[in-house]
């Protein structure tokens, strides 16, 4: 397996990929937004983008489905939930599913719901496992719900789905972040020196050159991960004066959510 990642230089800071089986060339385009870069992509590389996926509907994620679908004639794939307000999908998913691309290359269905109820992430098992995580996971940070999400149900697919996956899977995120969601975990656990010293190392990198990082990592540096760091829930008491002593985890998770939306 391949993994093109590709950077559109939009405001909104996405990232597509092109998945592509090494063997026959065939390609399956994620969240392709901008068609043309896609398109342009695959074509210089001598791909055949044959499927489409959107993780999610919202329009960053889907509005180039159309004209890569007319130029290469490719499926649309997207979680059953979403089809509708996606359309023209050609096939809905399910947990379990499982994306064939070429003769080399499949891909799992996860059903992840949070950042909207009906959000997949792809999961690349083998050797070097890779999540394609839309807006899930963010790397260093987790997805927002401001747009018919909810944060109980991100925290359930945190805990319940990928924190259980193997340390060394890829992360392969939806959109780029990652020097200000490492801010926010400093912001809320000063003392992190992982999180510090790559803030540091990648304070003046270009978006396009960002690292790849492993869940491994992001246990060490996402806040979102670290729910039970005594540094992390003594500041939130500090803020949250309601919260208990001993919180659980989806209330460390939901409070730091909530501080997320207007950090």
């Amino acid at each position: 397996m391949h993994v093109e990642r590709l950077w559109p230089d939009t405001r909104l800071r996405n990232y597509h990929y092109l998945v592509v089986c090494r063997e026959t060339g065939d390609a399956l385009a994620v969240d392709p937004w901008d068609a043309n870069l896609v398109l342009a992509t695959a074509r210089r590389h001598g791909w055949t983008i044959r499927q489409i996926l959107n993780t999610h509907h919202h329009h960053d994620h889907v509005d180039g489905n159309e004209a890569v679908r007319a130029a290469t004639g490719a499926r649309v794939l997207a979680h059953a939930g979403a089809a509708a307000l996606i359309g023209g999908v050609d096939q809905g998913l399910a947990d379990g599913d499982v994306i064939r691309v070429g003769r080399s290359v499949e891909l799992e269905c996860l059903d992840t719901p949070g950042h909207t109820m009906s959000h997949v992430c792809l999961l690349a098992h083998g050797d070097r496992p890779a999540l394609f995580s839309g807006d899930t996971l963010f790397n260093a940070g987790a997805g927002n719900c401001h747009n018919g999400g909810d944060p109980v149900a991100l925290y359930e697919t945190f805990a319940a789905r990928l924190a259980k996956l193997p340390d060394h899977t890829e992360v392969h995120a939806g959109h780029d972040y990652m020097v200000n969601n490492l801010g926010f975990t400093l912001d809320r656990e000063p003392h992190n020196l992982a999180a510090k010293d790559l803030r540091a190392a990648l304070a003046n990198r270009l978006a396009a050159d960002m690292p790849v990082t492993t869940l491994a990592e992001e246990k060490r540096f996402n806040a979102f991960f670290r729910l039970q760091n005594p540094e992390i829930i003594a500041g939130l008491r500090e803020k949250f004066p309601e919260l208990p002593e001993n919180p659980t985890p989806r209330e460390v998770f939901v409070h730091l959510r909530l501080l997320r939306n207007k950090w």
